[in-house]
Order: structure tokens, then C-alpha cells, then sequence
């Protein structure tokens, strides 16, 4: 793999790191700034709908730029954005700067998995964008973890100034590493949202935002499941939510192999499996090392998914991936919302700590079931096409014997 590929990875790094290290600096936020934590747990809302907004925006901005250029300066606006986060005076003034830093986030995955992908060979485009998201993955296993005990103890600012210093690094490595990526002839605002007639692109969006929640409501409620029911001290959480990230790491990976070799296949069984694990996720949550498997493999088969649909979205959209790549960063943030919705609704109707994994089944589960709608669409169509070509490519006529001298002299007559 091109080292252009890390270059992508360490600003991955530094977006995973912001967006979910703020879950667990919320106390400092709080006391910091005089505000409650439930109202300081409005900075993650805040980012959320700075990424649902800048996916579309600045990709529709960014049409018909280098590819190169236009993730350099996305890059860049991340670290300025955690900069502005950093010097924030007061509390809506980062929130204002939580839903700014918000806004590349879509836009650079979405264009640096185009870019991903036309650095290697075709064979090879879904394990390109999985080593892309891995930086997104280690954070949860090195950058969230160490954030928060650095907010902990020098002040949630200290984090954010640190993440400045990791999203500028990220920018200079991606102008130094990443090779001139000119836009394809055709780029443009209107020639991308034409990529949005495709029926199965809606499916495979859907696909997101449907059975991605599945995972979210799990993980937007695993630490009180883990300390209520599995019985783990709060200061062991983080240890377990490291191995949640190692999950997620070792899932994007494969994930990425997967779909190289098989595509639908791996969308569709990721599907399945991660369905089957939260529904078993509220029997083993009952126990501390049966827990800690079952969260592993959460992450494994959620994160299985995430190159896998990328690559999806990618394909369906033709000549036109990147403001489809960047619309999948919008999904997965509805998932989130969506996700942490139905299974805050389980815990206020009195199901218990176990009902939010039971949840993320069925919604994991309406996944699968678009998944395999949207490949037996697929199976149908590609058999419409080989009856075409088949057709197209048969004689004019079923040749016979030449006629006799005489009918050829009646014919001329």
C-alpha cells in the first residue's frame, strides 16, 4: 500500500480523536464552563450537524477541484476549526466552534476515499479505504483513551490544541505524500448529483442509515450497560472500550479484504453477523469476560461494514463518488442520531440496560434485510444485461442452404 495512504490515515486519526474524545471530557467541559453536562452533551449534537451540513456543502464547493488541493485545504480547516474549539471563551462560542470543526469531516472522507481508491489497483480499492478509516478506528484505541486522561489532567483545551497539532501534521503529510489527483473530466456539481438517479445508491445509503443504527445504539449506551450489568468499575471502562477499538480496527480491516473479493457478500453478511452479536450482547452482558468478547466483536463486525459500504457507494455512483462518498459520512451521523434515539426510547419505557443492544439487532437486521433486497436487484439486473448482450450478439439471421440457381434468378425477377 502507497504511503499516500497514511498520509490519509493520520488526519483520520486526528477527526476520529475530536469527535469522540469530547464524549468523555464532558465533566471538564462542564465545570470549565459553568454549564450542566447534559447541556455540555450538546457539543456532540453540535459536530454532528456540522458534518451532516459540510458533507454536502463543501463537496458541492470543492466540484471540479484537484483532489489533492481540495484535501489539503479540508485538512487544514479541521485544525482551525479544533484551533477555534481551543480558544472558545465560553460555551456557545464552542458549540458555534464544535459545529464548525464539524464541516470537513463528511467532505474529507468522502473525498479522500475517491482518492484511496485511485491510488491503487482496482482489485485493491476496498483495502485502500480501510487503511484510510483505520486511523478513524485507532482513535478509539490510542486517541480517545489518551485524550481524555490528557483533558483529565491538563484541561479538556490541551486536548483540543493537540488535535491542531495532529490535523496539521495530517495536512503537511497529504501535500507532501499524496501524488496530483486531478479531478476527472467530467467533475462538477450537476455531473455528481446526477449520480443520485441511481436506485441502488438510495438502497445503499438506506442501507446505512437503517442498519448502521443498529450499532450505535449500543455504543451510544455502553459504558452504563457495562458498569450495571457486567459489573466493571468505571475506571475499567476505558480498558474495554480500548478493546471495543481494537474490534473496530481488526473488523475495518477485514472488512476491506472481504469486499475486495466478494462485495455484496460482505455487506450483507457483516449485516447479519453484527444483528446476531447485539442480540447475544444481552445475555453475555451478564458476565465480565463474556461481555468483553462480545464487545470486540461488536466492533469487529459494525467496523466490517464501514469499507465495505464505502466501496458500495462508490461503485453505484459511477463516474461521479464524491459527494456519494461524502453523503455516507451524513448517513452514518442519522445512524448515530437514530441509533441513540430508539435506544434511549428502550431505557425510558423501564426495559433495562440490555434492551438498547436488543434494539441495535433489529435495527442491524432491517439492514440486512435492504442489503439483500438491494443484491437480488443487482442479481436481477446483471441477468437482464447478459440476455441483452446475448441478444445483441446473435446473427441477423439463422443461416440456411443457398438457395437454388433458380430461386435467385426468381428473386432478381
Amino acid at each position: 500500500m502507497p504511503l499516500a495512504l497514511v498520509a490519509l490515515a493520520v488526519t483520520a486519526f486526528a477527526i476520529g480523536t475530536t469527535e469522540f474524545a469530547a464524549m468523555g471530557l464532558l465533566p471538564q467541559v462542564a465545570d470549565s464552563l459553568d454549564v450542566s453536562i447534559p447541556q455540555a452533551g450538546w457539543l456532540i449534537s453540535a459536530y454532528a450537524v456540522g458534518v451532516v451540513i459540510g458533507a454536502p456543502l463543501l463537496t458541492a464547493l470543492a466540484a471540479g477541484r484537484p483532489r489533492k488541493a481540495v484535501l489539503v485545504a479540508l485538512a487544514a480547516f479541521f485544525a482551525f476549526g479544533n484551533l477555534l474549539c481551543a480558544l472558545a471563551p465560553d460555551f456557545w462560542t464552542l458549540a458555534a466552534a464544535r459545529l464548525v470543526t464539524g464541516l470537513p469531516h463528511g467532505a474529507f472522507f468522502g473525498a479522500g476515499a475517491v482518492a484511496a481508491a485511485e491510488l491503487v489497483s482496482p482489485d485493491r480499492r476496498a483495502r485502500a479505504v480501510a487503511v484510510m478509516f483505520s486511523g478513524l478506528t485507532l482513535a478509539n484505541v490510542v486517541g480517545v483513551p489518551a485524550a481524555t486522561l490528557l483533558g483529565q489532567h491538563l484541561g479538556w483545551r490541551a486536548t483540543m490544541l493537540v488535535v491542531v497539532v495532529i490535523g496539521a501534521a495530517g495536512a503537511a503529510a497529504i501535500a507532501r505524500l499524496v501524488p496530483a489527483l486531478p479531478s476527472p473530466a467530467q467533475a462538477g456539481l450537476r455531473h455528481e448529483l446526477g449520480a443520485f438517479r441511481s436506485g441502488q445508491l438510495w438502497l445503499a445509503l438506506a442501507t446505512v442509515v437503517f442498519g448502521c443504527g443498529g450499532f450505535f445504539a449500543c455504543y451510544s449506551y455502553i459504558t452504563p450497560l457495562l458498569t450495571e450489568v457486567s459489573g466493571y468499575a468505571t475506571g475499567s471502562v476505558t480498558l474495554v472500550l480500548a478493546l471495543f477499538g481494537v474490534g473496530m480496527t481488526i473488523g475495518n480491516l477485514l472488512g476491506g479484504y472481504a469486499a475486495d473479493r466478494a462485495l455484496r457478500p460482505t455487506v450483507c453478511a457483516a449485516f447479519v453477523l453484527l444483528a446476531a452479536v447485539l442480540a447475544l450482547f444481552a445475555v453475555t452482558a451478564r458476565s465480565e469476560w463474556s461481555a468483553a468478547v462480545t464487545v470486540v466483536l461488536v466492533g469487529l463486525f459494525g467496523f466490517a461494514i464501514v469499507p465495505a459500504v464505502q466501496t458500495l457507494v462508490m461503485r453505484e455512483a459511477r463516474g461521479a463518488p464524491t459527494l456519494a462518498s461524502a453523503t455516507v459520512q451524513g448517513a452514518f451521523n442519522l445512524a448515530n442520531a437514530q441509533g441513540a434515539f430508539f435506544g434511549g426510547l428502550a431505557l425510558d419505557a423501564g426495559l433495562g440496560w440490555t434492551s438498547p443492544p436488543l434494539v441495535g439487532s433489529g435495527l442491524a437486521a432491517s439492514g440486512a434485510a435492504i442489503a439483500l433486497a438491494a443484491w437480488a436487484v443487482d442479481r436481477r439486473r446483471g441477468k437482464a444485461a447478459t440476455v441483452v448482450v446475448a441478444a445483441s450478439d446473435a446473427p441477423a439471421r439463422v443461416p440456411g442452404p443457398a438457395p437454388a440457381p433458380e430461386d435467385r434468378v426468381g428473386a432478381a425477377r
